[in-house]
C-alpha cells in the first residue's frame, strides 16, 4: 500500500501573491515504486453559482458562472521509474497569478468562493491506481494600499418605530428607544468590530439582543445580477430585559476564511453588513443594518 502526502513549510499555509510555496512530498510504499512521473499542481479558482431563486432569470449568466481561473500551473517533480519508498521529494513554486489576474483573498461562501489548492499526482501503470493528494493553502492580501484611505469615522444610530424601514402599521409596532453607536463600518479583518447599544426605554420586556454578520454575495455580468444575503454568525450580547439606560458593549471578531476584504469585480461581489437584532417578550423584533467594509493591512 502505497500514499502520499504535502507538507507545506509554513505551518499556517499563509501565503501572499509573490511568496514561494514551499515544502515536500513525502511517498510511502513497502518497497520502491514504479511509477509513470510524478507531478505538482498548483492552483487557484474563484467558484460562482446561482441561488435557486435566481436561476433562469437570466441565461447570459451561465456563461459568466464558469470558474475564473488566478492560479494553473504545473511542475514535474520526478521522471517516470522507480523510487525508494520514504523518499521526499522537496518542492518550491512562485505565486505568480495568471496573465492578467491578481490572486484574492481565500473565501470560502455560499455563491461566491475563493480557493487555493497544491496537488501532486503519481502517475500509475494501467493495473494500479494513481495516488492523488491535495492541499489548501491560504492567501492573503500583501498589497496594504487596499487599507489607505480608511476612515474610521463613528456611526450612530438611533432606533425607534419612526426610523423603521417596511413597517405598515407603525401603530401597532410597541413602543421603544434604542441608541448607540458603532467605533467605525470601515474596519480591519483582524480587529473586532466594537461599539455599544444602550436601551433609553422599551414598553415591551426585552427577550434578547444579537449581533449577525451577514454576507452579501453578488454574481453575473452587464447583463444582470443575482444578489444573496446570509448570515455568517449570530452572536448574543444581552439576555432578558436590560437594565435601561446601560451601555451595552458591541464586540464581534470576523470568523477566519468565512470573511475577506471587501472585493468588488466585473463578474463578482463580497461586500459584508451587521445587523443589531432586539427581540422582545411578544417576538417582535427590531432591527438596525450597518453596511460595513473589510479591509487589511
Amino acid at each position: 500500500m502505497a500514499t502520499v502526502q504535502i507538507r507545506l513549510k509554513k505551518a499556517n499555509k499563509v501565503y501572499r501573491e509573490g511568496d514561494m510555496l514551499k515544502g515536500v512530498v513525502a511517498i510511502t510504499s513497502k518497497g520502491d515504486l514504479q511509477h509513470q512521473g510524478i507531478t505538482l499542481f498548483v492552483e487557484g479558482s474563484v467558484s460562482l453559482q446561482l441561488s435557486a431563486k435566481s436561476v433562469g432569470l437570466f441565461e447570459a449568466f451561465y456563461n459568466s458562472l464558469k470558474p475564473i481561473q488566478l492560479l494553473d500551473s504545473s511542475l514535474e517533480l520526478v521522471k517516470p521509474g522507480k523510487i525508494p519508498g520514504g523518499t521526499e521529494i522537496p518542492f518550491e513554486f512562485p505565486l505568480k497569478p495568471k496573465q492578467g489576474k491578481s490572486l484574492y483573498e481565500t473565501y470560502h461562501g455560499v455563491f461566491v468562493n475563493i480557493q487555493y489548492l497544491v496537488r501532486c499526482e503519481v502517475r500509475r501503470s494501467l493495473l494500479a491506481k494513481d495516488l492523488v493528494k491535495q492541499q489548501e493553502f491560504i492567501v492573503q492580501y500583501k498589497d496594504p494600499s487596499l487599507s489607505q484611505g480608511l476612515e474610521r469615522k463613528v456611526v450612530e444610530f438611533r432606533v425607534s418605530p419612526e426610523s423603521l424601514d417596511n413597517v405598515k402599521e407603525r401603530e401597532s409596532v410597541p413602543r421603544f428607544l434604542v441608541t448607540g453607536h458603532l467605533d467605525s463600518a470601515s474596519c480591519v479583518i483582524t480587529e473586532p468590530l466594537t461599539g455599544e447599544l444602550i436601551v433609553e426605554h422599551s414598553a415591551i420586556p426585552i427577550k434578547s439582543i444579537e449581533l449577525q454578520l451577514i454576507r452579501v454575495e453578488t454574481c453575473g455580468c452587464a447583463e444582470g445580477y443575482a444578489k444573496d444575503a446570509t448570515e455568517i454568525q449570530n452572536i448574543q450580547i444581552a439576555e432578558g430585559d436590560v437594565c435601561r439606560g446601560l451601555p451595552i458593549p458591541i464586540h464581534m471578531i470576523f470568523p477566519r476564511l468565512f470573511t475577506c476584504p471587501t472585493l468588488a469585480t466585473n463578474n463578482f461581489k463580497v461586500e459584508f453588513e451587521v445587523n443589531t437584532v432586539i427581540v422582545l417578550q411578544d417576538d417582535h423584533l427590531i432591527t438596525e443594518n450597518f453596511p460595513i467594509k473589510l479591509t487589511r493591512f
